[in-house]
């Protein structure tokens, strides 16, 4: 194994385990959050919800990578190339669509209160579950066409207009089928970035006009968690969409070549699974609810540890 691919399969794993972990970890803690309180406040059930997105994002296309860079063949065959490129697809989706979520309902939170938004944000937390329900199926319906091109791969010469992912092949025929899906899932991305961008700098100019008003929004009655929700939706906004350029601008090269290079295919592999890795350790600093949930486990932990030691000596 030379250093090109050493290097690689270690950014990979490294990036899955750290991924893997952070969303996991979320997820645990907010199930225990689940157990010791009545239900779990609207942020908290985006959030939770972003981290298995992320999780199954993870699993379902950096697991197979590495496992592919370290030089395991035949992972899958056809049919679950389909299934796991499907599931992907479907995690990669909801994955923008909850981050773009997450900050629209921060914005509509702490936007002032006018005649409209009086009677919205009381429904807010009503809205949660049918939002996702609504993703769901709309993302499983934008991305029917990715299991109908999915194949195991094949010996010989790999055909034009084939995205090889070293476990799967995507294979889109022909030129004309290979740039729709590559607009549809690029259109769908950018409307929900847009959003989100709009909304997050919406919260920004929130944030700056209370700030001037009452100097130091933490000063003011109420308004601390909010700000602090505020700021992590905004750092996650921030995430997404710095990752989010670079794997668009790699996918917009990739549109325009027949053949496309592993290295490039696997660059926007490592970039576009950046955010998942990520967003869980800032979720964690940020959450209070979270991080009081992991220190006090860890709390729990130690005195046994302790114990334990004491009884071998």
């Amino acid at each position: 194994m030379d250093l090109c691919v050493t290097i690689k399969g270690v950014s990979f794993l490294l990036q899955t385990g750290m991924g893997i972990l952070g969303n996991a970890v979320v997820l645990l803690a907010y199930a225990s959050i689940i157990c010791t309180e009545p239900k779990l406040l609207p942020v908290d059930m985006i959030l939770c919800h972003l981290a298995f997105a992320n999780l199954m994002l993870l699993l379902t296309r950096c697991v197979p990578q590495t496992m592919t860079v370290f030089g395991l063949k035949g992972l899958l065959n056809d049919p679950g190339c389909k299934v796991v490129i499907y599931a992907y697809r479907i995690g990669r989706a909801l994955s923008v669509c909850i981050t773009c979520m997450l900050s629209v309902f921060q914005a509509v939170t702490i936007a002032p209160a006018g005649p409209r938004l009086s009677r919205l944000k009381p429904t807010l937390p009503s809205l949660v579950l049918p939002t996702f329900a609504m993703l769901w199926f709309l993302n499983m319906a934008i991305c029917i066409a990715a299991p109908l091109f999915s194949m195991a791969p094949r010996n010989g010469t790999i055909p034009a207009f084939t995205l090889n992912l070293g476990f799967c092949h995507v294979d889109f025929r022909d030129n004309l089928s290979y740039v729709i899906n590559g607009v549809a899932v690029s259109g769908r991305d950018f409307a929900f970035v847009v959003l989100m961008v709009g909304s997050s700098g919406y919260i920004l100019l929130l944030l700056h006009r209370h700030s001037e008003q009452v100097r130091g929004i933490r000063r003011s009655h109420g308004s601390g968690a909010e700000t602090r929700a505020a700021k992590t939706v905004v750092t996650l906004v921030v995430l997404y969409v710095v990752f989010f350029g670079i794997d668009n601008v790699i996918w917009i090269y990739m549109l325009t070549v027949s053949k496309v290079s592993p290295v490039v295919a696997d660059m926007r592999v490592f970039f576009s699974s950046c955010y998942a890795s990520l967003s869980p350790y800032f979720i964690i600093s940020s959450n209070k609810k979270v991080k009081r949930k992991i220190v006090c486990v860890a709390e729990h932990d130690q005195p046994s540890v302790d114990t334990q030691e004491s009884n071998e000596k």
